[in-house]
């Protein structure tokens, strides 16, 4: 049985603590690779925008909203200003979430203006996704509410093209589903969306975060339950799981 410290050294990126488990961590650098190790990307007082659905909101603080998780939720994005914050405080980022849980790529295009363009951001983090696909598992009798891979794609890229040429820098993450069984049908659509972001970010100049990249290496040593109860919304070292590759994407420096 995997030790509390192995997986606390698994989480961090540490290559010996993979190895002691038997996994050979190839995709680790795939998954997030930094341009420069060791230089962060984004420049001291920076804003960074990062927007997207549930994943990304984790229970925020916002008007109309029952949620007390602050500013930064509970998720991942309080992970990554709290790293930043430790580890970088020459450096500070100020960092605003936008994410709202149930939303589509058609969400995020009818908000676009006000949660991102007005907010005048230096970086803008996009990871959008896993509803366009969830709702054709577990609302089949409802077509309306998924969104095809076609239209994600193309408004996708429409949002990216508005936007990209007033930032500094593009983080664009994947959308992932937690099950290890490549062609489990969820997890099968879920890889195809997540290439439509690969593509994008390739056109767009974006660093790339592979989240089901990331998610995949630990899932070769512990059960999804141990990151997620229903396989979508991270608990807290799921959230850790996608910090790390966040950070490390944007050149985090574990050693710094």
């Amino acid at each position: 049985m995997t030790s509390r410290r192995e997986f606390a050294r698994l989480l961090a990126g540490a290559p010996f603590a993979l190895e002691a488990l038997g996994v050979r961590p190839a995709r680790a650098e795939a998954a997030s690779a930094p341009a420069r190790k060791g230089a962060l990307q984004i420049a001291a007082r920076g804003k960074l925008v990062m927007i997207g659905d549930s994943i990304t909101d984790a229970g925020r603080a916002r008007t109309g909203a029952d949620a007390g998780g602050g500013p930064l939720g509970r998720g991942y994005v309080a992970m990554v200003d709290t790293l930043l914050a430790a580890v970088y405080p020459d450096q500070p980022v100020w960092i605003v979430n936008t994410g709202i849980s149930g939303n589509t790529v058609r969400d995020l295009k009818a908000r676009w203006q006000a949660d991102v363009v007005d907010l005048k951001p230096d970086w803008l983090s996009v990871m959008i996704g896993t509803n366009d696909v969830w709702r054709q598992f577990d609302s089949p009798r409802r077509p309306e509410l998924a969104v095809p891979i076609d239209e994600y794609e193309q408004t996708l890229g429409e949002l990216l093209d508005r936007t990209r040429p007033a930032l500094k820098g593009l983080v664009l993450l994947t959308p992932f589903y937690l099950e290890p069984n490549r062609q489990e049908p969820m997890r099968a659509q879920m890889d195809r969306y997540g290439a439509v972001v690969r593509r994008l970010a390739a056109t767009h100049d974006a660093l790339l975060v592979d989240t089901q990249a990331a998610f995949d290496d630990v899932l070769a040593a512990a059960y999804t339950a141990n990151f997620s109860r229903d396989r979508v919304h991270p608990n807290d070292a799921g959230a850790m799981v996608l910090a790390r590759a966040f950070v490390n994407a944007i050149g985090f420096s574990w050693i710094r």
